[in-house]
């Protein structure tokens, strides 16, 4: 296993713009219901369904708008019109031709780093959906290696440190989820970066570990980065 140091990056909400796109379209999911709930009951039940569905359907928008159907369907009591359903269904295939909008200083911040570092982009969700904001995004050229997961704890973390030969000391994981980019890193012996998003997802919020032996780094954008890594190394 190489000591050559590795950076890690998280994607969506870090490196690009994602859970506006959801917020957005949760306003317009709760309009859509509005003669049947007030909104805190929609968000409620709909958070519910995709809960449970996560285990069958994984992260992304095609599991997100089928929960979006299911939960329209539960709370009309099968009232919802096919209208409304074809809405759903509008609105979900709008997400997924969505332009992928980078975050003020991503490029820099890649920019600066790629000649120095070897990068790893580790990101999760729905495969042809990862696939195609990665394409779109124009920054694939900067990674070494992309890895897209269903999940991302420290198993997978592990299988991917096998799987390129990377020791987890030599490690730094940059991203937005304390949940899936930081704590896991952390456990398996890296380090890391969190840079929050302005919207964080319910299932990602996690309590921020104690910083009490200088592995974990915070940032309040990319344009930090560099001088973080500095510090790192």
């Amino acid at each position: 296993m190489s000591t050559d140091p590795w950076i890690g990056f998280d994607a969506d909400d870090t490196l690009w713009h994602n859970e506006n796109i959801f917020e957005k379209v949760h306003e317009r999911y709760y309009a859509l219901l509005a003669r049947h709930h007030d909104a805190a009951t929609v968000e409620r039940a709909l958070y519910a369904t995709e809960m449970r569905n996560l285990p069958l359907y994984g992260y992304g928008i095609k599991g997100f708008t089928l929960s979006a159907i299911e939960t329209a369907i539960e709370l009309t009591e099968g009232k919802v019109g096919t209208g409304e359903l074809r809405e759903l269904i509008d609105l979900g295939r709008e997400m997924l031709d969505h332009p992928v909008d980078l975050l003020e200083g991503a490029r820099e911040a890649l920019e600066a780093l790629a000649p120095s570092y070897r990068m790893i982009l580790i990101t999760k969700g729905d495969l042809r959906d990862q696939e195609r904001k990665v394409a779109k995004s124009g920054i694939e050229r900067y990674f070494d290696a992309v890895e897209i997961v269903s999940e991302k704890d420290a198993g997978t973390y592990e299988r991917i440190f096998a799987r390129h030969g990377i020791d987890p000391a030599s490690f730094l994981m940059v991203g937005n989820s304390v949940k899936s980019d930081i704590v896991p890193v952390l456990g398996l012996g890296g380090s890391g970066v969190h840079i929050p998003y302005r919207i964080t997802w319910g299932h990602e919020h996690a309590e921020s570990p104690p910083d009490d032996d200088g592995r974990l780094f915070r940032a309040a954008s990319l344009r930090d980065l560099p001088e973080i890594v500095r510090r790192w190394r």
